[in-house]
């Protein structure tokens, strides 16, 4: 069965378009896409239509504690100390709860026009540290909630095996995230199949160069048969690069690129610290940059030097990490403004040929995005799968606006309340603002929450 939609306003590879008829597949691809169309026999949308972002890099349980840690203790509050906080939230959880917190993330994600994630996920184990019943279980868990939220999911599980460079021993607070490479394989190994057939996809992650040894890399990638993508937080914190300067005497960034085949599979995430010569090598790798600036921001790690390096034509996404921030607007929003306080200068992130900057952020993190996830999807073309965003029309601002001035009407003047209607894979999961599930999943949230405040 073919399902039929027409858009006035669409956002395709070559520019805004009027009149555009997509037809979407039985399986959720989009075929034949014809402007200058007619909507006779067509569902027509109520507003701009545009491809669904792809969200780069959650943390789904980390939207339990969004909020909480905005108390000062001392002047010297850092990433490291939010990091304590984090610890003792993952102490506390038990599956039931991070599964509805996951589908309460991936509901509030949709309705703010992410329409796939990559979920970073190094929480394996049991309370105790022990592996369950089912070594896979909590992944299981956050493919379920991705399936019922509706969003399309790469999972990213970390290998995550010492506490520092040179293969330091973990600590008990991180003994919820700890493998061995032997462990992560055969991890992957069941993953694959579960996950293939929920019709979800797969990729490699290393939580960092502090967390695993030379050796791990070389072996996971030598030994793994997954052709997904590669993941790994990087250069996000100047602790992190004095103490790789101090194990290696090269920066991480600079250690990467002179021992791992770095290319267009991998999606270096924050990335921070980069300097002009690291930029450089980032760039012409093919790489993609996984920007996250609510969560760089908020955890005080400094700004990516992204004029820079798209300047040097290099690939970013972006994702919302810790999810003090679930927000498209404010993502793409901050990413600019970070640029512009540090330049005192306006319209900072554009390209040539692309001056409007609401549209250069929002077709570079399309296409980083789905180079990120390994998933058919940033864009409205024959093939790719049927991931659409469909803004209100009715809202004064975006009903006046042409072309790439509805991006920067959106991105610039609006929120998330102009996100109308998403699909994913040809099936609507939002409508008119609102998600099937929401309520029944916001109950479940509010009851985790009040469960963890009580024991906390």
């Amino acid at each position: 069965m073919t399902t039929t939609l027409f858009a006035e306003r669409a956002l395709l590879p070559g520019g805004w378009a009027r009149d555009v008829r997509l037809e979407i597949d039985a399986a959720g691809r989009l075929g034949r896409i014809e402007p200058d169309a007619r909507a006779e026999g067509a569902e027509s949308l109520r507003g701009p239509l545009l491809p669904g972002l792809p969200n780069l890099h959650s943390h789904a349980f980390q939207r339990a504690m969004a909020g909480l840690t905005e108390v000062a203790f001392s002047a010297e509050d850092s990433f490291w100390n939010w990091r304590e906080r984090m610890y003792r939230l993952v102490a506390r959880l038990e599956p039931e709860q991070f599964e509805a917190i996951a589908r309460q993330l991936y509901i509030e994600l949709l309705k703010a026009g992410y329409s796939s994630v990559a979920e970073f996920h190094y929480l394996h184990h049991d309370r105790d540290g022990r592996p369950y019943a089912d070594p896979i279980e909590l992944s299981l868990r956050l493919s379920r909630a991705a399936r019922e939220a509706g969003i399309g999911l790469t999972l990213v599980p970390a290998l995550y095996s010492h506490s520092g460079f040179g293969g330091l021993p973990p600590g008990t607070e991180q003994r919820r995230f700890i493998l061995d490479t032997d462990g992560y394989l055969d991890l992957l190994a069941r993953l694959h199949p579960a996950l293939e057939q929920a019709g979800q996809y797969l990729g490699l992650g290393f939580h960092s160069l502090r967390a695993v040894t030379p050796g791990q890399i070389a072996r996971v990638l030598a030994a793994s048969p997954i052709d997904g993508p590669i993941h790994l937080h990087i250069a996000e914190q100047q602790k992190e690069v004095d103490d790789c300067l101090t194990w290696s005497g090269r920066r991480p960034l600079q250690w990467l690129f002179e021992n791992c085949p770095v290319d267009e599979r991998w999606c270096l995430v924050h990335a921070t610290q980069a300097q002009p010569d690291e930029l450089a090598l980032l760039a012409a790798s093919g790489a993609v940059a996984g920007l996250c600036p609510a969560t760089e921001a908020n955890l005080g790690d400094g700004l990516f030097p992204a004029t820079d390096y798209l300047a040097r034509g290099g690939r970013f996404g972006i994702g919302s990490d810790s999810q003090v921030s679930v927000s498209v607007v404010e993502e793409l929003r901050w990413l600019e403004y970070g640029q512009r306080l540090r330049d005192r200068r306006r319209n900072r992130l554009v390209q040539a040929g692309r001056p409007a900057v609401g549209a250069a952020l929002y077709q570079g993190a399309l296409s980083g995005g789905a180079q990120a996830l390994g998933q058919p999807v940033g864009a409205l073309e024959s093939g790719r799968r049927a991931d659409l965003l469909v803004l209100d029309g009715a809202d004064p601002y975006l009903a006046n606006a042409e072309g790439d001035q509805i991006l920067n009407r959106w991105l610039f003047a609006g929120s998330d309340r102009q996100v109308r209607d998403v699909m994913v894979a040809g099936r609507w999961v939002v409508r008119k603002g609102r998600h099937a599930d929401e309520e029944h999943s916001a109950r479940a949230f509010a009851a985790v929450l009040a469960k963890l405040s009580a024991t906390s």
